[in-house]
């Protein structure tokens, strides 16, 4: 990690912060848009509205779609079980939080099972549905979900609050031990690493991870509200972080010419 100039005066970690992310990998990439997706699934859900159903099915289809990409259950099941390990291997260190630890592990491990108990076609049920599936098909057609296009979709959407939640919920529930199981790793890994306070001199702040040291995940901490946003590039050895002032939606954003202090993690 790049040293701290003594002048530079510490950021108060506890003050409210907005936090900016970037993958390493293209594991990580998929776990924050699960993440993402399914965040926002459950927000619209919650809404009688019809229009909120209407978002959270989309968005229930954009998970779908990203499971037909690959085997992200078992991906998810090796990590689950590599964090159990490393878990573990804190019990016998000194100063650890026993209880806290325990319950830790007890979660990594139920949602392993819960995992494990979903089978590998979990998200069956989700493709076979002729309902779902028209909607998919015409998802890919900008205003291809009008009523005149899905009038049975139109129909469903009518209908009171408390069927479309339980139709909901149906559909959630054989992808939810995965969405879970996302939330959590996630959780850990950015609990693996606190944020360390960082200058970006004129705005730019470059830095290259030392080999041996694995990081998936990259976050850029700024006390909120902040005037400027970061744009993050760069790989698993080495990024580049560069400020930019936000001056309007009618202007090109220009990188900061001033110092910027933000907090760094590299999980």
């Amino acid at each position: 990690m790049s040293s701290r100039p003594a002048d530079i005066p510490e950021v108060d970690q506890a003050a409210s912060m907005v936090t900016y992310e970037q993958p390493l990998s293209e594991r990580m990439r998929t776990y924050l848009r699960m993440e993402f997706l399914a965040q926002q699934t459950n927000h619209h859900s919650l809404d009688s509205a019809s229009w909120s159903s209407r978002a959270a099915v989309a968005s229930l289809l954009e998970i779908l779609t990203i499971l037909g990409r690959g085997d992200l259950r078992t991906e998810v099941m090796k990590e689950l079980e590599k964090q159990a390990s490393l878990l573990e291997m804190f019990a016998s260190k000194p100063g650890v939080d026993s209880k806290r630890l325990a319950e830790l592990l007890e979660r990594v491990t139920e949602l392993r099972t819960r995992l494990t108990e979903s089978g590998s076609q979990y998200a069956q049920p989700l493709k076979e549905s002729e309902f779902l599936s028209a909607i998919k098909h015409r998802s890919a057609i900008p205003g291809g979900t009008c009523e005149f296009d899905l009038p049975d979709f139109k129909h469903w959407l009518n209908l009171p609050y408390e069927e479309r939640v339980t139709d909901f919920q149906i559909w959630f529930s054989g992808i939810k031990p995965l969405c879970d199981s996302v939330a959590q790793l996630l959780w850990l890994i950015r609990e693996s690493s606190p944020g360390q306070p960082q200058q970006a001199h004129h705005g730019l702040f470059q830095h290259s991870i030392e080999r041996g040291t694995p990081s998936q995940l990259l976050r850029v901490s700024l006390p909120a509200p902040a005037d400027v946003y970061p744009e993050i590039s760069g790989s698993q050895h080495r990024f580049t972080i560069r400020f930019y002032s936000w001056s309007g939606i009618e202007q090109r954003p220009a990188q900061c010419t001033d110092d910027v202090e933000f907090l760094l993690a590299c999980c």
